[in-house]
């Protein structure tokens, strides 16, 4: 038997090896379709979830897209710049202080740097989208996604103007951002790019100082620059462009080091996009900041006038409205009598020590505040002591007094009283009340109202209040321009009241024996322009009322005026007519001088402030209102009038009818022949004349007098004396008026 040189068993062996071989290459293909058919399938589940994930997002954002706005129904949050308030000749008095700064302006006055520095930082593709970038939106969104960051970025120029004007916030969610994109669509189809930019430019913040934002370019350059917009040159144009995406960050004043390093972040993008030459980036680069920070929306001009004026539009409008900004506010203040008042205050108070004066100037025939000045600063004091300051007026108060008593027919000629002074007891229903002439003293005699005016006599005036009754002087008061409170004591009728009143009030009392008898609100805004052009007109509108007769107002004028001429105001006499009365209260607390041309009602007032000080010594004597107050008066209204031809006052249509008086404490012992010696002496007064041609009256116990004196400022006629007010001393049961340390009144135990 022959072999053939494989043994059986390797040939058994080799049959197997084939058959394994083959297994191996069926396993081999089996394994080899597996994953293949894994990525088949979960490819194809993928693209599923894909097609379904887009068709959801789309879905998404067409419904919030659907759910947008329209634009058309939305309405701005800017209302234009910041809040005016101008004076009467148009001059800017400041602005209104808000939380937002902004003033804007036209393309023309935004430099072309800032523009392109701002298209180039923010938006690249600005004048070709729609006012959207998709590739900017989706390059963000990875970014985000890739770092777990909120949605930020992304934003075309367009989609942060309608966040700005419409939406406000800046909230960074895709729903935000899918609203701002379909508003920013629409916006784009109906503005041009030369509109978008700049509205944009005009209505993004760039940054918060001293708790304003500066909202807008104008804004910007005013704060972090101190000049306006159009003269940003190129490195201040592209730091202020890079400002908007991080304010707090890169706020140049708090953060140098940031700001510059995003400024030239903004100067290679100009360069990157050739708005500028790498050599003029490169050169720009290592520029300084320049930085100075401006005062221009804090500076004020009458900042005691402009916080009176805020309050009446706050009280009027609301704080939001006015805060809001876009109003423009004019006003009845003069300025140049601003520069007189203050200019005379200064000349006569020249002394460290000496107290403080405010002046009120109204013009009687419209009510309209000319003057409101004060020798405080408002560093000193935010207190507004013409318009706020309620101190005791003294003697002033007297021509309510008199006023009345006209208004009820009383004749001032021949109507007498005993000045003397009057004891505790003399008034049943305020038992303790004692009243005083000046230190004391009284003339022990009859003498009638026109004589107790000029020589401001107490005994005789409380006599005639107790006459007219103190609920009518309280009327009269209220009906002539008196606002604060009244109580009707009897010490009121001589300037002793509760709470005082203000410079503000006395001038419209004045203002009114001025104006013939017409009471007239006063006026500090004659016009309110809103945002969209409508004009509130109502502020300017006179509010007159007759509350006393011209036959009244023409004879307290005569008397008044003869109180210039030689009684107690002598030294407030101008070379033109005037009319006006003094007042000087308990221990020389307080002094005034309160008068009136035809034209003009101005009242002076001279004290300490916040303190109870004695005025028995400045410059050399007590002080009175017919001395410091009245110079101030004159040396105000002097320069006030110059140049201007004399007005004299005028004749009244209507005469004052007087009827029998029979007062309680009126003299009844008057004999018959001092009463017929009064009448005629009345009926010889010769007419008004141009005060620097008439013979002036001489008020008891005071100095020989002399002409009215000219406009040479030199030391005009000693004053007769004013008489203090009287320490009322209440009655049992009720409380009376003493002056307080702040000029006010407060009731004594």
């Amino acid at each position: 038997m022959q072999w053939t040189g494989v043994s059986p068993r390797h040939g058994t062996l080799g049959c197997s090896e084939a058959m394994s071989r083959q297994a191996r290459q069926r396993r081999r293909r089996h394994n080899h379709a597996g994953p293949t058919r894994i990525l088949l399938v979960g490819g194809g589940a993928i693209a599923t979830v894909l097609v379904l994930g887009t068709i959801a997002a789309v879905g998404y954002v067409l419904h919030v897209a659907g759910t947008a706005p329209a634009l058309s129904s939305l309405h701005p949050l800017l209302n234009g710049g910041s809040s005016q308030v101008f004076a009467a000749d148009g001059t800017r008095l400041g602005f209104i202080q808000s939380d937002n700064v902004r003033s804007p302006v036209g393309w023309n006055e935004i430099p072309a740097d800032l523009k392109n520095a701002t298209v180039a930082i923010e938006d690249q593709r600005f004048y070709k989208n729609n006012g959207v970038d998709l590739t900017g939106i989706f390059r963000s969104a990875v970014k985000d996604i890739v770092h777990g960051a909120p949605l930020q970025g992304g934003s075309t120029i367009t989609m942060q103007l309608v966040r700005n004007l419409y939406l406000g916030g800046d909230q960074r969610t895709l729903r935000q951002k899918i609203i701002e994109a379909k508003l920013a669509i629409d916006y784009n189809e109906h503005h041009s790019k030369r509109s978008i930019l700049t509205s944009y430019l005009n209505s993004v913040p760039y940054g918060t100082v001293g708790g304003q934002t500066a909202t807008g370019v104008q804004a910007a350059a005013r704060i972090f620059f101190d000049k306006p917009a159009f003269q940003l040159d190129l490195e201040q144009s592209a730091l202020l462009a890079g400002l908007p995406q991080a304010p707090s960050e890169y706020n140049p004043l708090r953060n140098p080091d940031a700001a510059r390093y995003r400024r030239n972040e903004v100067l290679a993008k100009m360069a990157e996009l050739h708005y500028i030459t790498a050599a003029q980036a490169s050169a720009t680069e290592r520029a300084p900041l320049q930085v100075h920070l401006g005062t221009f929306y804090s500076q004020r001009s009458e900042p005691f006038f402009f916080e009176y004026v805020r309050e009446a539009l706050e009280h009027r409008y609301g704080r939001q409205t006015i805060e809001q900004g876009g109003l423009k506010v004019y006003t009845t203040i003069d300025l140049n009598k601003q520069r007189l008042a203050r200019r005379a205050i200064a000349e006569v108070l020249n002394q460290p020590e000496d107290p403080a004066s405010a002046i009120v100037t109204l013009n009687p025939h419209n009510g309209d505040i000319e003057a409101m000045a004060e020798s405080e600063s408002y560093e000193q004091s935010q207190y507004n002591l013409a318009a706020d300051g309620h101190r005791q007026p003294g003697s002033t108060f007297k021509a309510i007094d008199l006023a009345d008593a006209l208004s009820r027919g009383i004749d001032p000629n021949s109507t007498y009283y005993f000045s003397h002074t009057l004891a505790p007891g003399w008034l049943p229903t305020y038992p303790t009340y004692e009243v005083k002439t000046f230190e004391g003293t009284s003339l022990n005699k009859s003498i009638n109202l026109v004589d107790a005016t000029l020589a401001s006599d107490n005994t005789v005036y409380a006599q005639l209040a107790a006459d007219l009754g103190e609920e009518t002087v309280t009327q009269t008061a209220y009906k002539m321009g008196v606002k604060t409170h009244l109580s009707s004591f009897p010490a009121e009728a001589l300037g002793g009241l509760t709470l005082g009143v203000t410079p503000l009030e006395m001038a419209d009392v004045y203002a009114t024996l001025a104006d013939g008898g017409w009471r007239n609100t006063p006026i500090a805004i004659t016009k309110v322009v809103f945002p969209g052009g409508h004009v509130d007109s109502s502020w300017g509108t006179p509010h007159r009322v007759k509350v006393l007769s011209e036959g009244v107002t023409a004879e307290e004028t005569s008397i008044l005026h003869q109180n210039v001429l030689g009684g107690t105001a002598t030294r407030s006499a101008i070379n033109c007519p005037t009319a006006a009365k003094t007042g000087t209260t308990s221990e020389l607390v307080d002094a005034w001088l309160d008068g009136y041309t035809p034209n003009y009602a101005t009242v002076v007032w001279m004290g300490y402030p916040n303190r109870r000080v004695s005025m028995t010594d400045v410059h050399g004597e007590p002080q009175q209102g017919g001395y410091l107050p009245a110079e101030i008066w004159h040396d105000y209204m002097a320069a006030v009038t110059e140049g201007q031809p004399c007005v004299e006052f005028p004749q009244p249509k209507e005469s004052l009818s007087y009827q029998p008086f029979f007062g309680k404490y009126a003299s009844t012992g008057e004999s018959l022949q001092a009463a017929q010696s009064s009448n005629e002496s009345s009926a010889k007064r010769p007419a008004k004349k141009h005060p620097a041609h008439r013979t002036p009256q001489t008020a008891h116990e005071a100095p020989e007098t002399h002409e009215a004196p000219p406009e040479t400022h030199e030391a005009p006629a000693t004053p007769a004396h004013e008489p203090n007010e009287p320490a009322a001393q209440p009655p049992a049961g009720k409380r009376g008026p003493q002056v307080s340390p702040t000029g006010g009144a407060e009731p004594r135990a």
